[in-house]
């Protein structure tokens, strides 16, 4: 079993920066996959970012693209995603998400994504 806890969130103005970040517990396979996506109020989940287990493969959405990076520190079981020149459009609830292996092809898809984190709420007042 796969344990996710993602956090960092918060309330910030526009135009400021957050790091979110994810811890990975349990029995993880070695070739994880991870990636964050977030629910803005009334929307359906979106993708943000996707990173392979080697940092080797990285995907963004195209709304932050530029602004957001995503990195993982092994050796610490931790994800992050660093977001930066923050607007009100990325208001919204952020999940970390993790699954066997990297698909190059569907990284964007939640579904194929087997482990969650609960969610940090991220509010940038304008």
């Amino acid at each position: 079993q796969v344990q996710l806890a993602d956090s960092g969130g918060g309330l910030v103005q526009a135009g400021e920066s957050l790091r979110l970040s994810c811890i990975v517990s349990g029995r993880a396979p070695s070739i994880l996959a991870m990636a964050w996506f977030r629910r803005a109020p009334g929307k359906d989940r979106e993708f943000v970012a996707a990173i392979n287990w080697s940092s080797a493969l990285i995907n963004y959405a195209d709304s932050v693209k530029g602004r957001f990076t995503i990195s993982r520190d092994s050796a610490k079981n931790t994800a992050y995603l660093q977001m930066n020149s923050l607007g009100p459009q990325d208001t919204g609830v952020y999940y970390c998400a993790g699954r066997t292996g990297y698909s190059a092809t569907y990284y964007y898809r939640e579904a194929l994504y087997e482990w969650w984190g609960q969610g940090t709420q991220v509010t940038v007042a304008s």
